[in-house]
């Protein structure tokens, strides 16, 4: 009597997680640098620099997609540009011009427990307490990391910054939810490409055309444009589709982690012990919470 012989599943399973976590963690870990990278954008322009990124974008990938949303997918990929990209958009520009990007990302750092009491009604799962707690440590981490500076918090900085985190992490959610009925990138483009329309006309209200452009200014427009949205997002969004939603939130603690690597190489900045204490916290956090979540929702 032959035997077949099984292979191990588990294993593969794992690894598998492991390089879609890896994947998706360089998402955050571009938009860690858009702090630094808005020093070479036009000065108090955060609604240009949100249209910029977005809809140049988006209008990209959609040209090269060429797929439309159909049914009940125009009008949740448009409350998703909504939250992913129109409001939040300009409400992370604010905070990375009016704060220094470790406060700001030390706000957004709570998001993996909002995302974490969202999935509870929306997605009817309970994330396990080792996973909550790796969130919470993470939160403390990055804000025992960030507020050892001198710098006082801009409140209309901080306000903007809560307000973008509450947004993403609802779109975390509901992108789980609703899934995807096409490509990660295809998803990520009309969403850009509709968020960016809906910013455009705000923009040249508001704020108007700048008197001048400079060659570093379209730098770091490009910069942010193709690296820490085209790129970043195609992944992001592979990862809400493969990922737990709680996995996906706490990997955005690699943005402050970036945001204070980028802070220590491009403007000589120094880490105290106490900020020092406050990465390995996080950093921890982050990695052991990854490993405990092994939800497959």
């Amino acid at each position: 009597m032959s035997t077949i012989a099984m292979k191990p599943v588990a294993p593969v399973v794992r690894a598998g997680r492991v390089r879609d976590a890896l994947l998706t963690a360089v998402a955050p870990a571009s938009f860690g640098t858009v702090y630094a990278a808005t020093t070479l954008l036009p000065p108090d322009r955060p609604l240009l620099a949100a249209t910029v990124r977005s809809l140049p974008a988006g209008l990209l990938i959609v040209a090269f997609a060429r797929t439309l949303p159909r049914g009940a997918w125009w009008w949740k990929t448009t409350v998703l540009a909504v939250l992913n990209f129109g409001a939040f958009f300009p409400l992370v520009f604010v905070a990375a011009y009016r704060l220094p990007g470790g406060i700001a990302a030390a706000l957004g750092s709570v998001q993996p427990l909002l995302v974490a009491a969202l999935s509870v009604p929306l997605l009817g799962v309970r994330t396990p307490r080792a996973v909550v707690l790796a969130g919470v440590a993470v939160a403390l981490g990055v804000t025992v990391m960030a507020g050892a500076g001198p710098v006082l918090p801009d409140p209309l900085g901080i306000a903007a910054m809560l307000a973008a985190t509450a947004l993403i992490g609802t779109a975390i959610v509901l992108g789980k939810k609703w899934g995807s009925p096409v490509p990660a990138l295809t998803m990520a483009g009309w969403q850009l490409a509709l968020g960016g329309l809906m910013l455009l006309p705000l923009t040249l209200v508001v704020e108007g055309r700048p008197p001048t452009i400079t060659a570093t200014n379209l730098l770091g427009y490009a910069y942010i444009g193709l690296v820490a949205t085209v790129l970043a997002y195609a992944l992001w969004f592979r990862g809400v589709q493969r990922l737990p939603a709680t996995s996906v939130s706490l990997l955005t603690a690699v943005n402050p982690l970036v945001a204070t690597v980028a802070g220590l190489l491009l403007f000589h900045q120094t880490l105290g012990p106490w900020q020092s204490t406050g990465f390995a916290i996080a950093l921890v956090a982050l990695v052991v919470g990854q490993s405990m979540n092994r939800s497959t929702t």
